[in-house]
């Protein structure tokens, strides 16, 4: 089976883009904040989840698909190697933000404290998925070269 990596690609690139501006939007209104300021539900308005849980299969299927197609085609070996690593840490950096952090703002009704406390820890993580989210794009755009 050949795997078409030019389309792949394409849509990864638009997902990634998505997973940036999407965590770099909640950075700057300060979301964490905001869903604690809500009345708690996975998905009621103002939930982070309504709006990143369609993207995310997508996202790193598309991404692992066009890494795959570029491995196989002889493409630059250590870009693939940090754009598959650097996905899949912050892959991880995500799944810790909603557990540890968007979980107790959406099922719960935290106290002042403790929604400042978790705002904070959400906010350090977010600027470290950040900045290897920008790392991951560079790495994809060279994986994928010539393949777009």
């Amino acid at each position: 089976m050949q795997v078409k990596t030019g389309r792949w690609a394409r849509i990864a690139t638009v997902g990634q883009a998505h997973w940036f501006f999407g965590n770099l939007y909640e950075a700057v209104v300060d979301v964490p904040r905001l869903t604690g300021d809500r009345s708690p539900g996975l998905l009621t308005s103002g939930s982070p989840a309504r709006y990143f849980i369609p993207a995310a299969p997508a996202t790193i299927a598309s991404t692992a698909l066009a890494l795959t197609g570029s491995w196989r085609d002889g493409g630059d070996r250590r870009a693939i190697v940090t754009a598959a690593a650097g996905t899949a840490v912050a892959t991880g950096i995500t799944v810790h933000l909603v557990r540890s952090v968007n979980l107790p703002l959406l099922k719960e009704q935290p106290d002042r404290v403790r929604r400042e406390e978790l705002a904070k820890k959400w906010h350090r993580a977010n600027l470290a998925r950040l900045a290897l989210l920008i790392l991951v794009r560079f790495a994809f755009r060279r994986a994928t070269a010539d393949r777009r």
